[in-house]
């Protein structure tokens, strides 16, 4: 459901994202992990028709990001990592309005609000202003209005951020909930988050894509090496920077063509 072929961001001289591709199937929980800076929010953005790809294609449900984004946004739901919300409405009328901005009319509406009420547990806040909620209920606000169009694709920039304990656990048992007959991508620069919900595990730096690999694989390469999956995970960040470190080292070098001294 979720289809990314080739994709190259470019800021003039700089790549955030260098030819990455994978795949999200429907009922796949896929998490999307790399360190701060390693070009997730830019891959998410292009996904979400925010910034248009320079080079590659990218599919949701199976319409194109470029030349379909209406129908995009449509199958999507989108958590953005700083949750943006209207601070002085009141939190039902916020959801109203997002609802309507959907399509949403009527009974159709009513039924969503109060699918989202229960499902994210904010029924006892509907009547407050945003700005008077907690984090953690601020953050489950922005689920609810990410959900309320019952979206096939969901993708989730760092859900988790701002819930306590007990509320990351039931996020986590809420999310495998809705895993059937969608598509589901979990982005964060938390391991141990990242491997407690997903099945797989997409791995970026530096804008290159490292690792699309199941947990289970990870964690039996792991106990081999006699080793947990951080040290697992970490070892191939650490090979994928050498590896681009080396690359471009060889291409600046003086006796390379890239460098201007071959012949």
């Amino acid at each position: 459901m979720i289809e990314v072929a080739e994709v190259t961001k470019r800021y003039g001289a700089v790549t955030a994202v260098d030819r990455v591709s994978f795949r999200v199937g429907e009922g796949e929980i896929v998490g999307f992990l790399g360190p701060n800076g390693a070009g997730k929010s830019t891959l998410l953005k292009m996904m979400c028709t925010w910034l248009p790809p320079t080079a590659g294609t990218i599919r949701v449900a199976g319409f194109d990001v470029v030349r379909q984004p209406l129908l995009v946004r449509q199958a999507l739901g989108y958590l953005t990592e700083h949750n943006a919300l209207y601070e002085g409405m009141l939190v039902l009328g916020f959801l109203r309005f997002v609802g309507k901005v959907r399509g949403l009319r009527g009974g159709q509406l009513a039924e969503r609000l109060d699918w989202v009420a229960g499902a994210c547990n904010i029924r006892e806040v509907l009547g407050k202003r945003v700005h008077q909620c907690s984090k953690g209920y601020r953050q489950r606000i922005g689920v609810a209005a990410a959900l309320i169009h019952d979206p096939k694709v969901i993708v989730l920039d760092e859900p988790t951020h701002g819930l306590d304990p007990l509320q990351v656990v039931a996020f986590r048992d809420f999310l495998r909930g809705l895993s059937p007959g969608r598509a589901i991508l979990f982005s964060s620069h938390n391991l141990a988050e990242v491997a407690s919900i997903s099945e797989r595990l997409l791995i970026i730096h530096r804008g290159r894509l490292l690792a699309d690999a199941p947990i289970g694989e990870l964690r039996r390469r792991a106990a081999a090496r006699g080793c947990d999956l951080e040290a697992e995970v970490l070892d191939i960040v650490r090979s994928g920077a050498a590896g681009a470190g080396a690359a471009a080292g060889a291409a600046a070098s003086p006796g390379s063509p890239a460098g201007g001294g071959g012949r």
